[in-house]
């Protein structure tokens, strides 16, 4: 791989890293808001209007911004059973297929919720609920997490058309580490 396109496929896993690393906190907030949700219903006959709401807006960007990563990783639900019985060159066949659908699948969503995303910033939509927080920052949140998972799908597609499918680093990244090894 070109030393340029080698430190690019680097940079886009390194900040797509980093926002797993940060968006992983979101939970933080996410557990203990359904904790008092469900206490404050079941215990004192007493629901919140924001738990339940907060908790759905907090975790879709959580979800979303996640998914770029576990690309990386190769987290995502696959046909395991399928591909373990395939050969080392059949399963580069069948990822030298797979990642240009997931560009041109994040490539289209992207086109449409771009507008969506900026309409709802740009008018600082609420939820118009009792409680009516902005749901324009999870909004917000789906055009970047498509456009990081984008840059991670065309990160990982540059890795497997320079690998050697004969070397014995086949079945490493650029780290050194396996596949589905944390980093």
């Amino acid at each position: 791989m070109p030393v340029w396109l080698s430190v690019s496929t680097s940079a886009i896993t390194t900040l797509n890293r980093w926002t797993f690393r940060v968006t992983v906190w979101l939970m933080a907030v996410v557990v203990p808001v359904m904790l008092y949700e469900v206490v404050a219903r079941y215990l004192f006959n007493a629901p919140t209007v924001w738990g339940m709401e907060l908790a759905v807006l907090i975790f879709g960007p959580y979800f979303l911004l996640g998914g770029p990563h576990l690309l990386h990783l190769k987290g995502h639900v696959t046909l395991d059973v399928a591909r373990q019985r395939m050969s080392a060159q059949w399963q580069r066949r069948m990822d030298l297929l797979n990642f240009p659908v997931i560009i041109v699948f994040c490539g289209i969503l992207l086109y449409f919720s771009v507008p969506a995303a900026w309409s709802s910033w740009s008018y600082r939509e609420t939820s118009f609920s009792a409680w009516n927080p902005p749901i324009w920052p999870t909004k917000v949140a789906v055009p970047l997490a498509l456009a990081l998972m984008l840059l991670q799908a065309l990160a990982e597609y540059m890795r497997i058309v320079f690998r050697d499918p004969g070397s014995p680093d086949a079945d490493t990244d650029d780290s050194g580490a396996a596949p589905g090894a944390p980093c």
